[in-house]
């Protein structure tokens, strides 16, 4: 896998679990799983970039 993959992996397991624990706080009621999962494509959309900073923010 290299480094490069594993330091790709840390970042995107950092990201998911900083938006998993931090989703209260976000204006999503449903589908926290599949959120996180897809957190790095989702990113295009400026809605869920805006929620992603509130989630990160605590």
């Amino acid at each position: 896998m290299g480094l490069l993959g594993f330091l790709l992996l840390l970042v995107y397991a950092g990201g998911a679990w900083k938006f998993w624990t931090g989703f209260r706080r976000t204006n999503y009621s449903e589908s926290r799983l599949m959120l996180t999962a897809l957190w790095p494509a989702m990113l295009i959309s400026p809605s869920y970039r805006q929620n992603f900073v509130k989630a990160l923010k605590g």
